[in-house]
């Protein structure tokens, strides 16, 4: 059971009940749907009002039109999940997935500041992009306007996660 000082960690949202077995919808919001919807995968029902908490196993998960179809070990009937309803799905720090050196999450990412190579300060990551064949970094600059940093070696040179800071090397064009 995880201890109420663990950080928990959002992995989707449990929108609605699907069929009469028990299996439930959820919209994922995590980097590793793979992993958290995996048979096995220990996750925790939150309700979002009380803050109750309900460790949960996860049997199996399909990718259904944009959602997974979750079922969980731990019920096998409607009636029994139509109560969860609205519920966050979430994972506990200490099943976080170890990370390569050069990986991180999204929520270690947002709030960083943005220093380029040249020591200035761009402004802070507001939200995190996936376009397509890479992500999108998108930073609040004083005044307001928005830079878009292409995750790429070229330009992200170094993550600092303890010291909240990202070191940027701004290419040709990239601000204008």
């Amino acid at each position: 059971m995880a201890n109420m000082g663990d950080k928990l960690f959002n992995v989707g949202k449990l929108v609605n009940t699907h069929g009469i077995r028990g299996e439930v919808k959820v919209v994922s919001q995590t980097d590793f749907p793979e992993v958290r919807f995996a048979e096995g995968s220990r996750l925790i029902l939150v309700d979002p009002e009380k803050h109750v908490q309900v460790p949960v196993t996860v049997e199996s998960a399909r990718l259904h039109k944009n959602m997974y179809i979750v079922k969980l070990k731990e019920y096998d009937n409607i009636n029994d999940v139509e109560k969860y309803k609205g519920w966050m799905l979430k994972v506990s720090e200490e099943h976080l997935i170890d990370l390569d050196e050069d990986e991180y999450y999204y929520h270690e990412i947002i709030g960083c500041r943005v220093i380029t190579d040249e020591g200035k300060e761009l402004g802070t990551i507001t939200e995190i992009l996936t376009p397509g064949a890479n992500d999108v970094w998108v930073v609040k600059r004083p005044g307001g306007k928005q830079a878009l940093l292409p995750v790429i070696d070229e330009v992200i040179l170094k993550v600092d996660v303890p010291e909240k800071t990202v070191h940027v090397h701004i290419m040709e064009g990239l601000l204008d």
